[in-house]
């Protein structure tokens, strides 16, 4: 019987590139565009921290643990549209009252800025839908701190300064699981290196976010992948199911990994349309004005975080 050659989209294929984001290669061939030597050798390890909940969800006290930055009005534009902003950057870990809500942003991280709005924290600081999920008996109780993690590009300070401050904070206040949100690539490193400390002090911990490769590389205990824009972990904007979806999702994971090196991907689409991933870093897609026109964009950033950060 001969069968007749059809199109992959007659077989119901998904396109080719509908695939996650190479993030790690992606970024990799961006700053090489931009004129940049030594790329960035991304945290990797083989063996891989694993503590399963040592309570029922309903009866742990849990966590937040965010890349994003508390908004500073003297520090320019944070807001919807934002672009990236240096001067808005934190370098020391932060708390906060869970029993308050928090005006964090994202504007100091390199998120997808084309294909998404940073409208609505509530795609990338999960502490309401947490909050309601204590309200409805799924989880047992708040923590009465969230933390903030830096975004450093040194695994080495991540390591050795910031992840186990955030460790000790969590101890203090007698974290049982802990929800890790991630929103640019390093920001997906930074949680990564995080959750492996929370995880080999006793803490379970289950990161959220859109860059796969990023954080399997690096290698964590359990791991919600969303595929969307940078800057969604925690579900889509102003679309409370999503969200809601995300977040048991991921409870769902802290519960019943089997393992390290879990990945659960969510069944969540972005769009229709795969072709938002196409844009992000794609130096194939910049000219070689708006190539300069970046480079110099950069550089003047990386000065302020410079000054910012001090010696």
């Amino acid at each position: 019987m001969n069968i007749a050659a059809g199109s992959d989209a007659d077989l119901g294929f998904a396109p080719e590139d509908d695939i996650p984001v190479a993030y790690m290669q992606r970024t990799r061939d961006w700053y090489l565009a931009l004129g940049y030597g030594n790329p960035y050798r991304w945290a990797h390890f083989g063996a891989v921290p694993f503590q399963a909940p040592r309570k029922p969800l309903a009866q742990a006290r849990a966590t937040v643990v965010t890349t994003a930055a508390p908004y500073q009005p003297d520090k320019g534009p944070q807001g919807p549209g934002a672009p990236y902003n240096a001067a808005a950057k934190f370098y020391a870990v932060y708390s906060g009252d869970t029993a308050r809500d928090h005006d964090l942003r994202i504007s100091h991280v390199a998120i997808d800025r084309r294909h998404t709005s940073m409208e609505d924290s509530g795609t990338w600081f999960a502490l309401p839908a947490l909050r309601r999920a204590v309200a409805q008996g799924r989880v047992g109780e708040l923590a009465p701190r969230f933390h903030g993690a830096p975004t450093n590009r040194s695994q080495r300070h991540t390591m050795a300064v910031d992840a186990p401050e955030i460790v000790d904070r969590c101890r203090a206040d007698g974290v049982d699981v802990a929800l890790l949100l991630a929103n640019c690539p390093v920001c997906h490193q930074t949680l990564a290196l995080v959750a492996r400390a929370l995880e080999a002090a006793g803490i379970a911990t289950v990161v959220l976010g859109c860059a796969k490769d990023v954080v399997e590389h690096a290698g964590v205990p359990r791991f919600l992948f969303s595929d969307f824009p940078l800057g969604n972990p925690a579900g889509k904007p102003h679309d409370l199911r999503s969200q809601a979806d995300t977040l048991e999702l991921a409870l769902r994971v802290l519960e019943s990994a089997p393992a390290p090196r879990t990945t659960v991907q969510s069944p969540q689409r972005w769009s229709a349309s795969a072709d938002w991933k196409l844009d992000y870093c794609n130096a194939a897609r910049a000219s070689a004005d708006e190539l300069a026109r970046l480079r110099a964009q950069f550089d003047e950033s990386k000065a302020t975080a410079r000054q910012l950060r001090g010696p």
